[in-house]
């Protein structure tokens, strides 16, 4: 094999020569550093996320949205879930009398896409264990002492999810977090205290039942007096309408009937106080 060959050039260096095998190394050497150089600015966003771009540590601002991108390879990028995310909080919470009452709560948020590189920058990636744990807890416990625990166990539940769900999101917004609902799944109360609301409700269900039987009754009762006097007006009428000269006219013409009946065989006229005819049929 010939040993190559150096020249002295005007620059004093000599120039290289290479064989056909060393210019393919080459060649190839140059591929895999411009594949690497690919590699590293071709980035890929996944589908529910968003990417934040730094440089040297630093935010730069700039975004990215699903799919894949090209970027400065100096760049590093942070993807953030912009999906819904859920957080669930059990705890005991003080009622408007100072009662504790054990609380299950779920909230459901996301992400602000427009705000993910204010967030990253400001917070960090786990805001949701810095901010948005932090204020559901303390967003719990000051709805819930503004109401008796009579009320959280009936009929304030939805008032009080909405009062969370209200201050939350005035909360939440500027820090990026978009709050989409707050469900409490749960109130426990003392056993002592339980037992009492379910006694006191039983009591007003079954007031409510009795009232409305005494209001049946004395419904009935009026309709029947009602009836009652509806007849005795009628009777009072007919009994003022009724004289003598009726009941013989009356008489008479029962007496015609009877004597052009083929049943009757015997008419017999009563006596002249009443003139009522008295009917007899032989055997």
């Amino acid at each position: 094999m010939p040993s190559p060959k150096f020249e002295l050039g005007g620059s004093g260096l000599p120039p290289l020569n290479l064989s056909g095998a060393g210019k393919r190394i080459l060649q190839l050497g140059i591929l895999v550093v411009l594949f690497i150089l690919l590699m590293a600015s071709t980035t890929s966003i996944p589908t529910g996320n968003v990417g934040v771009l730094t440089l040297f540590g630093k935010v730069t601002g700039e975004t990215l949205g699903e799919g894949i991108h090209l970027v400065n390879p100096l760049k590093s990028v942070q993807k953030l879930s912009i999906q819904t995310q859920s957080v669930k909080e059990s705890a005991s919470v003080p009622s408007n009398e100072g009662l504790m009452l054990a609380l299950d709560t779920s909230l459901l948020f996301h992400l602000d896409r427009s705000k993910a590189a204010e967030v990253y920058q400001l917070v960090g990636a786990d805001y949701a264990d810095k901010i948005v744990e932090p204020m559901l807890r303390s967003e719990i416990r000051a709805s819930t002492s503004a109401h008796t625990a009579n009320a959280l166990y009936t009929n304030a539940r939805e008032l009080v999810q909405q009062q969370i769900q209200d201050n939350l999101t005035k909360q939440l917004s500027p820090h990026g977090v978009v709050v989409e609902n707050v469900l409490l799944r749960d109130v426990q109360l003392p056993a002592m205290l339980k037992g009492s609301i379910e006694a006191k409700q039983q009591a007003e269900q079954d007031a409510l039942r009795m009232n409305f039987i005494l209001d049946k009754e004395k419904r009935e009762a009026e309709r029947k007096r009602i009836e009652a006097q509806g007849i005795a007006d009628f009777q009072k009428i007919v009994a003022t309408g009724i004289s003598n000269q009726l009941l013989e006219w009356k008489g008479i013409e029962a007496t015609e009937k009877l004597a052009t009946s083929s049943n009757a065989k015997v008419v017999v006229i009563g006596n002249p106080k009443n003139g009522l005819p008295l009917v007899l049929e032989p055997k």
